[in-house]
């Protein structure tokens, strides 16, 4: 019996500029109702226990709502390779090979997406000029991004 091999990265397609940046908002609008509520959690009881709230300039608490920040996308990169905004918009990340991306895969690509923000967001319109429409973070973490066509699997077999 013929056994079924997994599709490679490189035979499935590449999600558009602007469904990736869909993506993006749809997550970004989420993000801020997680950070509002990680807040919440951190300035209400400081609020009762101290008679004022933590200021927003504490290292600490800046710290925390940016590990937050990295969970957000970390998290389920590393557990499904979609965010609920990939999810929504049929994108779903993968390593080079195909594979699932790991924890390290997923935090090195969200550090790296940092990086391609800070340019002016260069990095995450490079997909335009790149021979295989890649991110600046998707290359330095050996990931890539592709569209999951309709009635097809979201994850790779074992």
């Amino acid at each position: 019996m013929p056994t079924e091999t997994a599709p490679t990265a490189d035979a499935w397609e590449t999600p558009s500029l602007l469904r990736r940046f869909a993506a993006i908002f749809y997550d970004t609008l989420l993000l801020a109702g997680v950070l509002m509520v990680a807040a919440t959690l951190v300035v209400m009881p400081t609020e009762l226990a101290f008679g004022h709230a933590i200021s927003p300039h504490n290292p600490l608490y800046r710290l925390y709502l940016f590990g937050v920040g990295m969970g957000f996308f970390v998290w389920p990169w590393a557990k499904g390779g979609q965010t609920l905004g990939m999810r929504t918009w049929k994108i779903r990340l993968v390593r080079d090979d195909g594979s699932d991306p790991r924890w390290r895969d997923a935090a090195l690509r969200a550090v790296a997406a940092l990086l391609s923000w800070a340019v002016v967001g260069l990095g995450f319109f490079w997909p335009l000029f790149d021979a295989e429409h890649r991110t600046w973070h998707g290359r330095l973490s050996h990931t890539r991004l592709v569209l999951v066509k309709p009635g097809a699997r979201t994850r790779l077999p074992p």
